[in-house]
């Protein structure tokens, strides 16, 4: 991994993120881009709109600025260590936040999108979310979602949550996850939710055959499995970040059709605002 980017609005959760970024990236040997995406009143004159002064826009822009810089610098106050030092650059631009991450990505690679999530406050806790939200639905890019309680240590253990009933489609999103595990030395615990209290036969060799294939593919020896039997994802999810010696989770997120996410939602983003470790969100 050689660059993340890491979008701003300057609060405290965001903040923490990129702070949680710049380490992570210190470990990785990763650059980072720093990214704030000003929200310009009306940039087209609409009915009942005043076009917004070019001026005003201007000195938005150039505030933000102002504010990437002090970032930066706060971030590498606190490096006092002889490990590899990133590079920091960032990018301030008028517009909506997914559309200026699609407009960055499509000018220069980036491996992952770090992002802080839910504020304490009902507010911040909206907006935020709103953002996470929409990321998770848009980006083609993993993300990492850095939550306030999740302070930086090394990565020993990600859970990758998975679906064994329908395990076929989830192989290449597992083994996008294996360079990242490698670089971290770390396990990757294959873990199953099941409603049922038992396992059926036919279940149980349909994960043998599942684990062989990994094991035949991956080329990682890392990989475990375990199976939680919970009524619920989430709660299932929750209690193994807390119990399982687990220092992030990693969920696939799938586009539903309108009706299936009106009335299911989203296991992914449920998450994001629940958990209290860094969660990585892969699009499948």
């Amino acid at each position: 991994m050689k660059k993340f980017l890491v979008p701003t609005d300057f609060s405290a959760n965001s903040t923490h993120a990129a702070n949680y970024a710049y380490q992570l990236a210190q470990q990785l040997q990763a650059d980072l881009v720093l990214c704030n995406a000003v929200i310009i009143p009306a940039l087209t004159p609409q009915a009942g709109l005043v076009l917004w002064p070019m001026q005003e826009t201007e000195l938005l822009l150039s505030d933000s600025q102002e504010e990437l810089k002090r970032l930066k610098a706060s971030i590498q106050q606190h490096d006092h260590t002889d490990k590899f030092r990133p590079d920091i650059t960032f990018i301030e631009e008028a517009g909506v936040l997914t559309d200026t991450i699609d407009r960055i990505i499509s000018t220069q690679y980036i491996d992952l999108i770090i992002m802080g999530t839910h504020g304490s406050s009902s507010l911040s806790s909206f907006l935020l979310g709103n953002h996470c939200s929409k990321m998770i639905d848009n980006s083609l890019n993993s993300l990492l979602f850095i939550p306030p309680a999740a302070g930086f240590k090394t990565i020993k253990k990600i859970a990758f949550a998975i679906d064994l009933e329908n395990a076929d489609n989830d192989l290449h999103e597992l083994f996008q996850l294996v360079p990242l595990a490698k670089a971290l030395n770390a396990e990757i615990l294959i873990v199953h939710i099941q409603a049922d209290k038992n396992t059926s036969t036919h279940f149980e060799q349909r994960i043998d055959q599942f684990l062989m294939e990994v094991s035949n593919k991956a080329n990682y020896p890392h990989i475990y499995y375990r199976n939680i039997k919970s009524s619920q994802t989430e709660k299932g999810l929750l209690w193994l970040c807390e119990n399982g010696q687990v220092d992030m989770l990693a969920m696939l997120h799938r586009q539903h059709s309108f009706f299936d996410s009106l009335f299911n939602g989203s296991h992914t983003k449920r998450m994001v605002s629940r958990i209290a470790i860094p969660l990585l969100v892969i699009s499948a």
